[in-house]
């Protein structure tokens, strides 16, 4: 029964996971990953069905939208969307968002 007893240098995988992301630097992408996908759940189902593409680069959202009416009123609230994103990063993940 002593086999199952967790040693001192064995580590929650969880734990393994976070150093093995941060030592391949992909940490912030996945949080990226994270904001794309919960893009319906940060701005709602009609902006988020009238974007086509979402990504981050170099701080900046890119959006591209099938709507130019939905496209100018979000360009409107740039503030809000970022201040969004930034939340559900946890952290400044951008600066600016760019519509396309």
């Amino acid at each position: 029964m002593s086999d199952l007893k967790r040693t001192s240098n064995e580590s929650p995988l969880k734990d393994v996971i976070d150093r093995w992301l941060k030592a391949y630097r992909l940490d912030g992408k996945m949080k990226e990953l994270d904001v794309i996908d919960a893009w319906p759940e940060m701005m709602g189902t009609a902006v988020s069905h009238r974007t086509k593409e979402i990504s981050i680069r170099n701080s900046t959202l890119y959006l591209k939208m099938d709507s130019s009416v939905m496209r100018d009123e979000l360009a409107h609230g740039k503030e809000v969307i970022i201040q969004r994103v930034n939340e559900k990063a946890g952290y400044q993940m951008i600066n600016d968002v760019w519509f396309g």
